[in-house]
């Protein structure tokens, strides 16, 4: 593969946070400019959900100690490594080694990356839910390996399964797959793999010897009644096949930071530092200080996020239902929606672009995250409640302007 065709298929134009934010938006029904900014829902606002309490002052904190803190071992300060560890162990209900087990990075992002490059290497054959986050698939076809589909019917399956078509899973694995990668909840569409499908998805990892990485970023953000189980707390999966990773970007609104974690596998662990050791040395230092207060926020501040989130997730869902034709689930989990719009005349990408430009809405298209989801849009809801209501209100008026 030429560079020129590894780079041109990464296809970042319409990734998250590349898109053109134009302020002259005019509102196609007055014909005058739209008021305030537009409605980003391509990332949360970390204005309208602001950082953990103390967030800023650990990252002084951070920077007044110097070079201690500054130049960090590659993995991340070992003390607070140590604290992570336990953290992380009570959370997901398995123990986590902080010397062997554990790497600090550069967001959760810098963390996959790693992870899937610690994995997998030129013809390795690599499965990826469909849909799923967005970079799974540039990360692999950049390393030239194989990618191996797995369909997600998370639209029509009932409250409480993801979906995943675990027949066609095994038969991934059968057919020689090294390495499954998955997000749960999944981003985009926001659904949680039950206790069940995780318990199956451990055990055929077990049979067939697949390495699995798990992507787990928004595993706090639960709603009300939902239950999530650990994969790396399943005993059929050895703890040699499993890496995990986490981070205070989102539930935390910390994204400024660029913190992420790696947990699980101690060879996966040991692959990931050498290669952060040739691309960014380290996560960055004082910004490694505000994992201090990760887990370990005042007590209710979790809560009341949640309850946040719920409140926007619930008032989107009832506008968006109400959408003649769109198809769109609660999510479990997270800030994400991932409604399916009805027949319109503009194709996928021309209605996002007419989203931006005359409803002042940004959103990710569906061709993200799986060629099956081209009818479906990505919204981050971590908004300012108001604004997000009154952005798929304007959705929805641009959806009956172009229904087809």
């Amino acid at each position: 593969m030429s560079i020129a065709t590894k780079f041109g298929r990464m296809a970042t134009d319409n990734a998250p946070g590349q898109e053109v934010r134009q302020s002259d938006a005019v509102d196609f029904l007055k014909g005058e400019p739209l008021p305030g900014r537009p409605v980003d829902f391509s990332h949360g606002d970390v204005d309208a959900h602001e950082p953990t309490p103390g967030a800023y002052e650990l990252y002084a904190e951070g920077f007044a100690k110097g070079g201690a803190q500054a130049y960090t071992e590659y993995r991340g300060l070992a003390e607070i490594r140590d604290s992570l560890a336990a953290r992380l162990a009570a959370f997901t209900g398995a123990p986590v080694d902080a010397r062997d087990g554990l790497i600090v990075t550069p967001g959760t992002q810098g963390a996959l990356f790693l992870a899937v490059a610690a994995c997998v290497t030129r013809g390795d054959k690599v499965a990826i839910v469909q849909p799923d986050y967005f970079a799974n698939r540039k990360m692999v076809e950049f390393l030239e390996a194989e990618m191996v589909p797995v369909q997600m019917d998370y639209a029509t399956t009932e409250p409480g399964r993801s979906g995943i078509d675990l027949a066609g899973l095994e038969a991934a694995f059968k057919a020689g797959v090294k390495v499954f990668l998955f997000s749960n909840p999944n981003n985009p569409a926001g659904v949680i793999y039950s206790a069940e499908e995780i318990a199956r998805i451990a055990a055929l990892a077990a049979r067939y010897d697949v390495t699995v990485i798990v992507d787990q970023l928004y595993s706090r953000l639960l709603y009300t009644g939902i239950d999530y189980t650990h994969l790396r707390a399943e005993a059929a999966l050895s703890p040699d096949n499993v890496v995990t990773i986490l981070g205070p970007s989102k539930t935390e609104s910390l994204s400024g930071f660029r913190l992420g974690v790696a947990f699980g596998a101690p060879a996966v662990i040991s692959r990931m530092e050498k290669l952060q050791a040739i691309v960014s040395l380290r996560a960055a230092g004082y910004s490694q200080a505000v994992l201090r207060s990760w887990f370990a926020e005042e007590p209710g501040w979790m809560e009341a996020r949640i309850a946040a989130h719920q409140a926007i997730r619930d008032d989107l869902v009832t506008r968006l239902a109400a959408i003649k034709g769109a198809v769109v689930r609660a999510p479990d989990a997270g800030s994400y929606l991932f409604p399916r719009m009805p027949k319109l005349v503009l194709s996928p990408i021309e209605f996002v672009r007419a989203l931006r430009l005359q409803a002042g809405v940004i959103v990710t298209p569906g061709t993200e995250f799986s060629p099956h989801t081209a009818d479906s849009i990505r919204l981050n809801f971590s908004q300012d409640h108001a604004a997000s209501v009154a952005a798929v209100e304007r959705i929805a008026t641009l959806v009956e302007r172009y229904r087809a």
